[in-house]
């Protein structure tokens, strides 16, 4: 595994051998285990040591922070470790800072690495940092996650914690920091992170000091003029509708398998009429051509034994904008509010003609009837017991391809229920004809945001859409939010539909205090301590206090 390790890092080997070796390991030294106990303790006896006293490389432990829920690339941290006798302690998601400060004194461990998907997920890193700094340890903190970067690192965390905070872009990056740490170079290493911080530091506040915001006000005075001639049909279904157990067969046609090869470090394009496909790449294609049949063999044991199901709920309501806001209706007559969609506004000065907000594309109360859709999908049900299952016998591989797999299910029927409500629910697009890769280029009318990303970055939205679909009824409770707005299963997938013809996809960047508070307001809170905490630093375009 020393040699794989070495292999791996010098880009010689790639992420998914790694992990079967991996695999093959676990079970031959399951195997082996009673055998070597026996001797490691008839050779203590004679040379007088430890027989208990493991030979590890250092001792990591990891954990997806408090509020978050996604761990597949904190798992393949681990068995990247795993490969370079690293032991390895994984406390697994949705882990108190208490509660992994705590694990760390206990199992003294070496380094401490945590993960997060989410946006909030930053700022509960800060408060992890925080805490091992009043705690008095002196561990170095390793970042990783999809919403993570070094630029957030070194603003925000480096300045918490004064004994090393390093960010590590990807699996393949671990071993060489973890191994830096633990080395008789650790300072060294930590002066070259701690200068290079520094740099990115003092650029980000020196671009703070250029940036400009134009007031709320301002902004809204430049929202989009949109034709309201062009407001979309009246839906051919109003209402909400689960769809149960939705056959896979069908769903398995609407996979986009980039993001798939992505999670394997396998960079390439499929399906990708412009360039060779990943399969012909002279570096990846013939481990990408592997991986691939492998997923299909798991896709069609999935179908076979039933081991997942796919459930969604998709519905359909009467809705106008009023503001930044989008008020949805209980019925026709509009003079009921179910609940409101609340929306940020772009404010960030960057010369633009205008500075949009969700609530843009729906009609304004008054002018035109309108209405809104949202959906959530999972293809994760049962996962996670199948994942425990294949843990248990030391098919580690088969696990992280199993989260892989059911990741990809849960997108492609997304892009099935959005092409449904486009064609035949709502009927806005009913001649639409657009192949998978036009879809995945985002060629149809509309768009279909999601809550908690660049368009509407507040993560608390999806709770007025569990409320709208009535989601926990209508699936038993089987597709679920957490404390911290996360969907259960992970592999979930949830969207609000816009179908007129001039919306877009967006991102609002960051917003000014004045919006922070008019839209705490509007939220009925009390100040802009929980909005802050949701919006995170990445969306705040000012110092939080």
């Amino acid at each position: 595994m020393g040699i794989i390790g070495d292999l791996f890092g010098a880009g010689k080997m790639f992420l998914p051998q790694v992990i079967k070796s991996a695999r093959v390991m676990k079970k031959a030294v399951a195997w082996l285990t009673p055998f070597m106990e026996k001797e490691k303790r008839e050779s203590a006896l004679l040379n007088g040591t430890d027989p208990d006293q493991p030979k590890w490389n250092g001792v990591v432990l990891m954990a997806t922070v408090k509020g978050d829920v996604h761990d597949i690339g904190k798992n393949i941290v681990g068995v990247v470790l795993g490969c370079n006798n690293y032991k390895v302690i994984d406390m697994g998601v949705m882990v108190p800072a208490e509660k992994i400060l705590e694990k760390a004194l206990e199992e003294k461990v070496d380094v401490i690495g945590l993960s997060g998907l989410i946006t909030p997920s930053l700022d509960e890193m800060v408060y992890v940092a925080e805490k091992m700094k009043a705690s008095g340890m002196t561990l170095p903190l390793m970042i990783g996650g999809a919403t993570t970067s070094k630029r957030h690192t070194a603003v925000r965390l480096a300045k918490k914690y004064d004994f090393g905070v390093i960010h590590v872009l990807d699996a393949s990056r671990s071993c060489t920091v973890v191994s830096a740490l633990l080395s008789k170079e650790k300072q060294n290493y930590l002066a070259d992170i701690q200068e290079e911080y520094t740099e990115i530091r003092d650029e980000y506040y020196a671009t703070l000091v250029d940036k400009k915001w134009k007031t709320l006000d301002q902004a809204q005075a430049k929202k989009p003029q949109m034709d309201w001639s062009k407001v979309p049909p009246k839906p051919q279904f109003i209402g909400n509708l689960c769809i149960k157990d939705h056959p896979i067969d069908e769903i398995m046609q609407y996979i986009d398998w980039t993001p798939f090869f992505q999670v394997y470090q396998l960079r390439g394009k499929y399906p990708n009429r412009d360039y060779p496909a990943i399969f012909k790449d002279s570096r990846v294609g013939e481990e990408a051509q592997k991986l691939f049949d492998e997923a299909k063999e798991m896709l069609a044991w999935i179908v076979k034994e039933g081991v997942t199901k796919c459930t969604g709920v998709v519905g359909i309501h009467p809705a106008n904008s009023v503001g930044d806001d989008i008020e949805v209706y209980t019925n026709e007559d509009r003079d009921t509010v179910k609940c409101k969609f609340y929306g940020l506004r772009q404010q960030l000065d960057v010369n633009e003609a205008t500075y949009m907000c969700q609530s843009d594309f729906i009609a304004p109360k008054g002018v035109a009837p309108d209405y809104i859709s949202a959906f959530a999908c999972t293809g994760g049900i049962g996962c996670h017991e199948q994942r425990m299952k294949f843990e248990e016998t030391g098919d580690i591989d088969k696990a992280i391809l199993l989260e892989a797999v059911a990741d990809r299910l849960a997108e492609a029927f997304a892009e099935l229920i959005h092409l449904k409500i486009r064609k035949t629910l709502w009927a806005y697009a009913p001649d639409e004809n657009l192949s998978l890769e036009d879809m995945l280029k985002v060629k149809y009318q509309g768009i279909r945001p999601a809550p908690g990303y660049p368009s509407q970055p507040d993560h608390r939205e999806k709770e007025q859409m569990w409320d709208l679909l009535d989601i926990n009824r209508l699936t038993d409770n089987k597709l679920e939010l957490t404390d911290s707005y996360m969907m259960m299963p992970s592999a979930s997938v949830s969207a609000l539909v816009f179908a007129h013809p001039h919306s877009k996809y967006f991102s609002v960047g960051q917003v000014n205090i004045d919006q922070v508070k008019a839209y705490s307001a509007r939220r009925g809170e009390g100040g802009v301590e929980g909005t802050e905490r949701w919006l995170g630093s990445t969306v705040l375009g000012y110092e939080k206090k």
